[in-house]
């Protein structure tokens, strides 16, 4: 359905060390670097099928986060979960919501964990347990 995932960033370098921190522990190389015709920056991280990008905003206002948007990431283990938060943190993230962990819903358990990245945009690590069977 998606074809990439785009965010803005006010400071692309830090985003940078954010994101090659945070997406390196679900196993995603540094990514490609590019500067467009209009000077801005933009890096997109491939992996997995998908595409994940930063970019300074094209219009030269400053970036802003989506109120009410997550952008969530598929974590193959509940460790995997715990150590992108972690990471996260450790790079200039902001732990918010609950503790990273178990929850239990009306879709099914899952092992998550909330952050916002160093320009507030929220990211989620999500796995999901396969059903017993």
């Amino acid at each position: 359905m998606f074809s990439h995932v785009m965010v803005g960033s006010n400071d692309i370098d830090r985003s940078q060390r954010f994101y090659d921190a945070v997406l390196g522990v679900l196993g995603a190389g540094g990514p490609l670097r590019n500067t467009a015709g209009s000077g801005h920056v933009r890096l997109f991280y491939r992996h997995d099928g998908g595409t994940f990008c930063v970019s300074e905003p094209i219009n030269a206002e400053p970036a802003s986060f989506a109120n009410g948007g997550t952008i969530g990431f598929k974590c193959a283990t509940p460790e995997q979960v715990r150590a992108f938060h972690d990471t996260a943190v450790a790079h200039g993230g902001t732990s918010i919501e609950d503790a990273p962990g178990l929850r239990e819903g009306t879709l099914g358990a899952m092992y998550l964990a909330y952050v916002r990245d160093p320009d507030g945009n929220k990211l989620c690590a999500l796995h999901r347990p396969k059903a017993a069977g």
